[in-house]
């Protein structure tokens, strides 16, 4: 069998083919061009066990590329594998050997290929957050200059309806204002645009029935229901509902060593878009849910804030799972057990 690993760049791929015993079969950099790296892995297809590719921000091409190609692709969880630090030499050829290695030892760690349709619809609700928190930068400036020009208290809602008009009554300086009318036109623009990804969105996602599952929960709505289910993609793939919360980034993370703390790992290892939804959903939950509400003060009398929210936010990311993986509505005496 052979083995090939692939170290991609934002402009070239190292790509090594390696045999049963990691002896280099072939190996060349590549620009990153689709028809070149297939073309030189193409002598040995029918032999390749597969082909690992680093998870990096630019991998949707190569890899949709070659499984069409008819290659057994793997995408390498970049955040899980980590060098030997006693390496006097490293570098590109053997980051891409190593991927190869660990292939062909089947201790790979691997992150999911979702579908093309599948990734694209995703994207599309992570550029909406994009835009949001984009949004929020413009009317915190609004905000700023109106208190520290003549301590008027705007709030968001305020600057979002506000016109041009409207900022000429407020009687600032004429540079002022045309500050202000800045951060306007782009809040303004921002708001149709928001609007027009959050309709797609809905149009995609309400025929499907896990959508109706988790709007049942108190504190998500349509925004964070489509989130969260574009986030976690199959349910199937993740074996128990530990997995889960942890690619959530909702447990906490420690070493121990004969019942003492050593230290800690990496926290921000899993979803980012998901951790997000879950705490903004824990929120939510303590305004509209009495049982999430009761949680969460119990929790907050033996810790505090931060910890009690993000307690909340493990609980509903438990609830999700139970829900994708059982079909089943919410269930706040099961959740808050």
């Amino acid at each position: 069998m052979k083995y090939s690993g692939i170290d991609l760049h934002s402009n070239n791929s190292v790509v090594t083919v390696t045999d049963d015993e990691d002896r280099v079969v072939a190996e060349k950099r590549l620009p990153n061009d689709l028809a070149r790296i297939i073309g030189f892995l193409q002598p040995w297809q029918d032999e390749l066990a597969g082909v690992v590719v680093e998870s990096t921000y630019n991998w949707y091409w190569l890899v949709d590329g070659l499984q069409q190609a008819g290659f057994v692709v793997k995408l390498a969880n970049t955040g899980a594998i980590k060098k030997y630090d006693g390496l006097k030499h490293s570098g590109d050829e053997a980051d891409a050997r190593q991927l190869a290695h660990l292939l062909r030892l089947g201790i790979l760690p691997t992150g999911t290929i979702l579908p093309p349709e599948h990734r694209a619809v995703r994207d599309l609700a992570r550029k909406r957050m994009q835009l949001v928190r984009s949004r929020t930068s413009h009317i915190i400036a609004i905000e700023n200059i109106a208190a520290r020009q003549q301590a008027i208290r705007i709030n968001s809602n305020q600057v979002k309806r506000m016109s041009a008009d409207e900022v000429d009554q407020l009687g600032f300086p004429a540079d002022v204002g045309l500050a202000i009318k800045s951060n306007l036109a782009v809040v303004t623009t921002l708001n149709q645009q928001i609007d027009l990804l959050e309709k797609r969105l809905q149009e995609k996602m309400v025929e499907r029935p896990e959508y109706g599952l988790l709007i049942s929960i108190p504190g998500i709505g349509r925004i964070l229901a489509s989130i969260i289910l574009l986030e976690t993609g199959p349910i199937d793939r993740f074996a128990t509902v530990g997995n889960y919360a942890s690619y959530a980034r909702c447990v906490d993370s420690q070493h121990m060593s004969n019942g003492k703390k050593k230290g800690t790992g990496n926290t921000k290892n899993g979803n980012k878009y998901l951790s997000w939804a879950f705490v903004e959903a824990a929120y939510f939950a303590q305004r509209f849910c009495v049982e999430a509400k009761r949680f969460y003060e119990r929790k907050k009398a033996k810790t505090n804030t931060a910890v009690a929210t993000k307690a909340l936010a493990h609980k509903l990311a438990r609830a999700c799972y139970h829900m994708l993986k059982e079909q089943k509505p919410f269930d706040a005496g099961r959740c808050f057990v």
